[in-house]
């Protein structure tokens, strides 16, 4: 009886400390896994960020906003930081001609930028597509029909998923394009929000947040 009495319990204990150890491990790779994100726009100022060129950005009423300057040229907002393998999501609103674009992996000197957009811009304009700044032009344009998941002048929900040469972009929950590309892997460099030259845009960004994929 004795023998029975302390196997059992032995029993119990190893069991219950089993449940302690697998709930311990999985809270730990819970924080792990959200330390991996960060909101790159505190909503109050451009902290983190390097403006290039002469158009406005600026904050107000915690949106991130582009604006044509009176040089009208091309600017970017880009981060100090620079990511690899990343998840970003962000929303966006147009409310004057909307021609902008997110860059990532890319460099910035002046106001020549290397590297790759995902477009912004408005309806029929390919919003979602790949271009290639000062080198291939057009990688990938979305299917036209999928340019209804645009809507110009309300917010838009946008995410970027970039991993290796993989890149796929989706506009308030359509995917929009997929993309495989080599050169594309062997990209270095930024996130970056563009305002096109030309003048006449004004842009509005929030929640912009990145999760880093690297293993």
């Amino acid at each position: 009886m004795i023998k029975t009495y302390w196997t059992t319990n032995t029993t119990l204990f190893v069991f219950s400390l089993s449940l302690f150890l697998i709930s311990c491990s999985g809270t730990k790779k819970t924080a792990q896994t959200s330390s991996k994100s960060k909101t790159l726009f505190n909503g109050k100022n451009l902290e983190g960020w390097i403006n290039h060129g002469t158009e406005k950005w600026y904050v107000e009423e915690g949106d991130l906003i582009c604006e044509s300057g009176p040089d009208a040229e091309y600017g970017y907002l880009s981060t100090v930081d620079y990511y690899d393998d990343f998840e970003l999501e962000l929303e966006f609103k147009q409310e004057a001609n909307g021609n902008s674009g997110v860059f990532f992996r890319s460099t910035v000197e002046g106001t020549k930028v290397s590297g790759w957009q995902v477009e912004v811009a408005p309806p029929g304009d390919h919003t979602g597509g790949i271009y290639e700044s000062y080198g291939r032009g057009w990688l990938i344009q979305p299917e036209a029909q999928l340019d209804d998941a645009l809507k110009m002048g309300e917010w838009n929900k946008m995410k970027i998923r970039a991993v290796g040469p993989t890149v796929t972009t989706w506009v308030n929950s359509t995917q929009m394009i997929t993309i495989e590309d080599q050169k594309i892997g062997e990209g270095k460099g930024a996130i970056a929000l563009q305002i096109h030259s030309g003048g006449g845009i004004k842009i509005r960004w929030r929640n912009l947040k990145l999760t880093e994929l690297n293993n």
